[in-house]
């Protein structure tokens, strides 16, 4: 049975040394955000999510979810005391509003407890996570009246929440949705339609479900311009604000699913069900982004996640497997064999996964803290800056960290060698789970062509700049250091090969959008390696900064260099060739007709 303990001290590394996290203090929201609390919340939910989450994992991917004859779902066994224990530890409530029963702490302590909660049951963090995105679009959009009915229960977890975008002839056309909804007299409307692919769309956790549903109103534009959104109850509630009578929206089956089992992914039929408009009028689309945005950031997290419980899998199962001999000789001489840790490529497949976790784990804390600093930082001037910077490295956050993270649970599995495609020992689940992050909430695909073909270019690319700038910077401090050196100059590199990818697109895509289209997936690794890449030299900057004062876990700071090196080694030269695939362009890609693709005689 695969195992889980939660990376509390990489974490604090991360918080507490490379971002400061207490430095903020100043900060409305962050004011209690001690290296204490930071510490006790980190350890704290490190321990939940190893103890209490981890071990029913396993057991619900193998049991799934049931749907009954009367459209009612019951999650795996465990599932629902694990709920009911995550609610009252207060995880749920940990970074929302204080008005609406939230600890008001910073998001970026929330998005510890999202990793860790993810790498030890990532079907169960599905749950609370899509709750979090719905009370975040009702946060932003509902009416007073709204927010005091529906944020205070979703907040502490007695109510759940949902997103339905998708449709069965629609995904990311959200233009061509069908689903109607119609004005009554009393100001709510009749929402009719099908929902599929709803994450946690029907279920036994909490008294109330809350859908917010994507529809149309009579007579709106046939296009994405025409979209409105709506709360829709699973139970309307009564004069008390209490779940009431059923509403018209049920369960209509279960997606039979290559991974996440236990959570229940449902078709949902809307049947006139009552609703109540979210926002304006046709102004759906916007509201729902809050929704998406967050949604996007929190599965870029579940790359890093599946990662993170394979690779801590894989190293245990290196240590103790034992297969020949070591290339250099014998590791263990008194043994038959030696663990195959000692073989080079083991060692390759490990350390890529240690350096690809630690990197990403450091980018998206800081993601976080950029969240925090768009609402909370002092001046305008700072709070646009966290604002253009998370907005340009969202799609990299899901885009490359889900693509890579599927790479690492591969790869671990591989470590295992027949043992990892057997069920029993867990590795096979990793990989099934890991494979959605890739798909939804916007395909990867989308995500690169979102990068390069909004985000580069928006407000003049003043995004792209203080990116470039921010590396740049950080560059030429470390050129001063000799331990940081070589690390920035292999940095600089591959920066410069963005650089230059970029000025190819600017060079070329506008007299053919195809080539942007077809160097947009490219574009999209080149910046993920350079990112990760600048959040190693900071982490390297760190580690060399405490090895100076002879720390007693000197073995932790000197991982980091080594990891540091490893990276700027193995990953920083792949933004070369990436560049070179870019500019190849699209001609060769387009230029087949379509029946060259068919294999019939």
């Amino acid at each position: 049975m695969p195992t889980y303990t939660a990376p509390t001290r990489d974490t604090r590394f991360v918080l507490n040394e490379m971002l400061d996290l207490a430095s903020y203090g100043n900060l409305p929201g962050f004011e209690n955000a001690t290296q204490d609390m930071i510490d006790t919340i980190v350890n704290e939910a490190g321990k939940f999510c190893s103890e209490v989450l981890a071990p029913i994992n396993q057991s619900g991917d193998e049991e799934g979810c049931t749907r009954h004859e009367d459209g009612s779902v019951t999650t795996p066994k465990g599932f629902k005391e694990a709920y009911d224990a995550y609610v009252e530890a207060g995880w749920a409530t940990l970074a929302k509003p204080e008005e609406f029963g939230g600890q008001g702490l910073p998001h970026t302590l929330a998005m510890v407890v999202e990793e860790f909660t993810a790498s030890a049951n990532q079907a169960f963090g599905m749950y609370p996570g899509l709750t979090n995105g719905a009370s975040a679009a009702l946060e932003a959009a509902g009416t007073p009246e709204q927010k005091e009915a529906y944020l205070p229960k979703m907040i502490t977890g007695e109510w759940s929440g949902t997103m339905n975008l998708t449709e069965p002839q629609c995904g990311t056309d959200l233009g061509l949705i069908r689903t109607k909804a119609e004005p009554q007299a009393d100001g709510s409307y009749k929402i009719t339609g099908t929902k599929i692919f709803i994450s946690a769309g029907e279920h036994d956790l909490t008294s109330n479900i809350i859908h917010l549903v994507l529809a149309k109103t009579p007579g709106a534009p046939d296009s994405s311009k025409g979209i409105s959104l709506f709360i829709v109850p699973k139970f309307i509630l009564d004069e008390n604000g209490e779940p009431g009578t059923r509403n018209g929206v049920t369960c209509g089956s279960i997606e039979k699913k290559m991974g996440i089992h236990a959570n229940s992914t449902c078709v949902l039929n809307y049947d006139e069900a009552t609703g109540y408009m979210l926002g304006e009028e046709n102004k759906g689309l916007a509201a729902m982004f809050v929704m998406m945005n967050a949604a996007r950031l929190g599965v870029g997290l579940q790359g890093l996640a599946q990662a993170e419980v394979s690779y801590q899998n894989g190293v245990t199962y290196a240590l103790d497997r034992r297969q020949g001999r070591g290339l250099a000789g014998p590791a263990e001489p008194e043994a038959k064999a030696d663990p195959i840790f000692v073989h080079p490529d083991v060692r390759r497949m490990l350390m890529d996964a240690k350096v690809f976790n630690e990197g990403m784990r450091a980018l998206c804390l800081w993601g976080a803290l950029q969240v925090d600093l768009t609402h909370e930082a002092q001046t305008e001037e700072e709070r646009q800056l966290a604002d253009d910077l998370i907005g340009l490295m969202t799609p990299v956050i899901k885009g490359y960290g889900t693509d890579k993270g599927y790479d690492i649970a591969n790869n671990m599995q591989q470590v295992y060698g027949g043992h990892g495609y057997v069920k029993e020992w867990g590795m096979e689940q990793f990989v099934r789970d890991a494979r959605i992050a890739m798909i939804y909430e916007g395909t990867n695909g989308v995500q690169a062509m979102d990068l390069c073909g909004r985000k580069l270019a928006s407000k003049g690319g003043r995004a792209i700049q203080a990116f470039f700038k921010m590396i740049d910077d950080e560059i030429a401090e470390a050129k001063t250091n000799e331990a940081l050196s070589d690390l920035a100059t292999k940095l600089e590199k591959a920066l410069g090969e963005q650089k230059a990818a970029t000025m190819w697109f600017m060079q070329n895509a506008m007299a053919n959008p195809n080539h942007l289209g077809a160097g947009a997936h490219h574009y999209m690794h080149i910046m993920g390696i350079v990112t990760l890449g600048f959040f190693w030299l900071k982490q390297a900057k760190t580690a060399s900064a405490a090895l100076a004062g002879n720390p007693e876990d000197k073995a932790f700071y000197e991982a980091k260099m080594t990891s540091a090196a490893y990276y700027a080694e193995r990953f920083l030269p792949d933004a070369g060739a990436l560049r070179r695939k870019l500019e190849a362009g699209s001609d060769n890609m387009m230029a087949l007709p379509e029946e060259a693709f068919s294999t019939a005689a």
